[in-house]
């Protein structure tokens, strides 16, 4: 028995740090997938259809190095993501919207479940809702809350999280504190624009294109810090393409820190998923295609934060964007 067993044994470990060197050295690289191009939005209106979705994720899959997406809900069209994405073979990240209304929030929740169940090797993370303290401060927390437990009590296999900006998860304090949820996520996702910490927090000098990517591991590492044993994505992170010339002035200062163009978009970008490679953390690109709905909420830059064009044919400008996957 020795004779069989030591060669076995030798054999299951070298298999088993082999897997972990190979997880280890492989962060996931990612991009924010929603389908409202064009004229469409999710306040209203048309939903995205099945066969756009389909084109969308086709041009992702074959016009882009992302081969994983964060998608922003499960209802109104957007369950059809999930099939087509198995069939490009991309991984997904998959939120379940929580906003205000329960009922609807009780239909992501029974929907994200039997998703989460009938495509277990295709969604590999879930959120429990996307800035919803950042939306509505703490109103909803209890709506949050319930979606952790009903996914608990579900036993969905995929690790189950909730996504704010890094300010929610220091508790709003620096230096950064753990928040309500801390203790009952497997995982947590930060998202974080010095593009907009320039214009409305004031807590920091300004931040250019040229600091971002240093920016985003500075606030990660905040968070990881008061989170030593818990996974910390950086969820979104991205940088405005256009108008071009736009600049941002810093809230307290006036001072011009920052400037959309598709360079510092793209340099942002690939600098960034550099830091987070050498320091194994996953990311995920803001965002894969622009939403000419967005200017309603976030003025006109709101709508220039793809990597792809809003417009048929949705091409992807990417050739210049270089990642280590």
């Amino acid at each position: 028995m020795k004779q069989l067993f030591w060669p076995m044994l030798v054999t299951f470990l070298f298999h088993s740090v082999q897997s972990e060197a190979k997880n280890v050295s492989s962060p996931m690289q990612c991009v924010a997938f929603s389908p409202y191009v064009n004229s469409l939005s999710p306040n209203g209106g048309s939903r995205p259809s099945a066969a756009l979705i389909e084109s969308l994720l086709g041009n992702i899959a074959t016009q882009t190095p992302f081969r994983c997406i964060m998608t922003y809900g499960v209802l109104n069209g957007l369950e059809s993501i999930f099939p087509i994405a198995k069939q490009h073979g991309i991984k997904v990240i998959a939120i379940l919207w929580i906003d205000k209304d329960k009922n609807v929030n009780t239909d992501s929740i029974s929907h994200g479940i039997a998703l989460a169940k009938q495509y277990p090797d295709t969604i590999i993370r879930l959120s429990c809702g996307s800035e919803l303290r950042t939306r509505h401060d703490y109103a909803f927390d209890g709506e949050t809350e319930r979606c952790l437990n009903a996914l608990r009590e579900a036993k969905v296999s995929q690790p189950i999280g909730v996504i704010d900006t890094w300010w929610e998860w220091c508790n709003r304090k620096q230096p950064c504190h753990q928040n309500q949820f801390s203790a009952q996520v497997d995982w947590i996702g930060i998202n974080i624009f010095p593009w907009w910490e320039n214009k409305h927090s004031g807590l920091f000098s300004c931040v250019s294109a040229q600091n971002a990517a240093d920016f985003h591991l500075a606030r990660w590492q905040e968070v990881k810090n008061t989170h030593p044993d818990k996974e910390v994505i950086l969820t979104e992170f991205g940088w405005p393409n256009a108008p071009h010339n736009t600049v941002q002035l810093h809230s307290k200062t006036g001072v011009s820190c920052a400037s959309a163009s598709d360079k510092n978009q793209h340099d942002v970008i690939e600098q960034t998923f550099k830091k987070l490679k050498q320091k194994v953390i996953s990311g995920v690109a803001f965002e894969a295609f622009s939403e000419n709905w967005k200017p309603d909420e976030e003025g006109e830059t709101g709508r220039y934060w793809g990597l792809c064009d809003s417009q048929p044919p949705y091409t992807c400008h990417t050739s210049s964007l270089h990642l280590n996957p």
